[in-house]
């Protein structure tokens, strides 16, 4: 299931709960869209290792994993995968609101057939697309919350989908050879580091921007908007790093910086909702 990928999902749904009560959500809503998340999003991760388990076997980060390693059959993997999914769907369905449950049928999908079917082999901006199935449980928690989208929502989103291909494309340069020797072509395995450089700070920009508007429409306290500046600047500090000195050990630093500027920002979301 991946779990500690899921674990980021979590973290982005939590505030879109908040943002959509405008204040605590319901203590069954919350349940149950963060227990229908995670066999949403553990689903569809399954999905993947079953249709990348032969790419898995050539790849060091990814080897260890049960269907790779023949500890788990395809057929069981995909059985596994079926299920969960399944009864996510219907936890949406029966416990929040039919819009998250449709969300939710179409991140799966999206995830499974868009990003690692159809383009994650087949393009090195396969992140920048399929990384939308990531920012959908930001959609999911207002959804489950409201049965509607807002503006908020929407802005939360496009956070998130400007943060992803930095935050993937810095783990990328630490494994370029791993993907390389896989196939997939990653943007730092078929580019020149400085256009995959110029890629994350166009990215990363955009992110920032949207990231301040968000707490611009929420109506946030000034002090939200003063960390926000604050957490961006870490980043950026991280970035310029990375630019001035293209390697391993800043790339990986970079993409820890860009998992703290995400769990910091979602928490500084959800405590600004409550101090407004």
């Amino acid at each position: 299931m991946k779990l500690r990928v899921v674990e980021l999902l979590l973290v982005t749904t939590v505030p879109a709960l908040f943002l959509a009560s405008d204040g605590i959500p319901s203590i069954s809503v919350t349940f149950w869209s963060l227990f229908g998340g995670t066999l949403a999003a553990g689903g569809a991760n399954a999905f993947n290792m079953v249709i990348e388990s032969e790419s898995d076997k050539l790849m060091k980060r990814t080897s260890n994993r049960p269907i790779a390693t023949g500890q788990i059959s395809k057929k069981s993997g995909l059985i596994f995968a079926l299920l969960i999914s399944i009864i996510s769907i219907l936890i949406f369905y029966i416990f929040t609101t039919e819009l998250a449950a449709l969300l939710t049928v179409i991140a799966i999908i999206f995830y499974v057939l868009g990003y690692t079917i159809a383009l994650k082999k087949h393009t090195s901006q396969n992140i920048v697309w399929g990384g939308i199935a990531g920012c959908m449980p930001v959609l999911i928690g207002q959804a489950a919350v409201t049965n509607s989208l807002t503006m908020t929502s929407w802005l939360f989103f496009l956070v998130i989908f400007f943060w992803t291909p930095p935050h993937f494309w810095a783990l990328a340069v630490r494994y370029k050879d791993d993907y390389a020797a896989a196939g997939i072509p990653m943007l730092p395995v078929v580019a020149p580091i400085k256009s995959v450089i110029t890629q994350m700070w166009f990215h990363s920009v955009a992110m920032s921007v949207v990231a301040i508007l968000v707490i611009v429409n929420t109506n946030l306290s000034s002090w939200a908007l003063l960390i926000t500046i604050l957490l961006i600047a870490g980043w950026k500090w991280q970035l310029i790093k990375l630019s001035k000195q293209p390697n391993e050990e800043n790339a990986g630093k970079l993409f820890q910086a860009s998992i703290v500027f995400l769990s910091i920002y979602s928490l500084l979301l959800v405590v600004g909702v409550l101090l407004k």
